[in-house]
């Protein structure tokens, strides 16, 4: 849902990246660590953080401690999230689906998605061959199923999808 970056000041503020409209909508958050966090806006992009300790707020209230927060990723647990409209995936629940082609032959399963913030990618790993990246747009994924459990991918045509054949260029074979 967001990111903590690098303290702001020396009272413990915070910058936060926020992924979500208001981050602070969805109540407590949570690290990879378990740890659970309440955010209070106090300016753009600027917030109070508290950690939550059984039911008690502990405020961060320094610099240092501030520092030790620098990069926590925040989430919340997925139930919490309104259900997406029609046409609308989170990006999360695509990975683990199945790839087909436009003929229903299994391409392989999808792995990762990637946002680099030029468009939305999604990998697709493939037993005995590289992965396969195409963009996610309805010209290359004209269909997501997540009840179904797949996607068709329609790569463009400058991807040759065919394991047989993937080389590695500028790898010699001979040692």
């Amino acid at each position: 849902m967001g990111v903590i970056g690098r303290p702001h000041g020396v009272r413990g503020l915070l910058r936060v990246t926020s992924y979500a409209d208001d981050i602070t909508a969805y109540g407590p958050l949570s690290d990879a660590k378990a740890r659970r966090f309440v955010l209070r806006w106090r300016g753009e992009g600027v917030a109070e953080v508290a950690e939550l300790v059984g039911d008690a707020e502990v405020k961060v209230a320094d610099r240092t401690a501030a520092e030790l927060l620098t990069n926590t990723r925040l989430y919340i647990d997925r139930a919490r999230l309104p259900e997406p409209q029609q046409d609308e995936f989170y990006l999360a629940d695509l990975v683990g689906l199945a790839a087909v082609d436009a003929a229903g032959v299994q391409l392989g399963r999808l792995c990762a998605v990637h946002d680099y913030g030029a468009g939305v990618s999604l990998e697709i790993a493939r037993q005995g061959a590289l992965p396969l990246l195409v963009p996610f747009t309805h010209a290359c994924v004209p269909r997501v199923d997540i009840a179904g459990g797949q996607v068709t991918v329609v790569p463009p045509e400058e991807v040759d999808v065919r394991p047989e054949e993937v080389v590695l260029a500028g790898i010699d074979e001979h040692p």
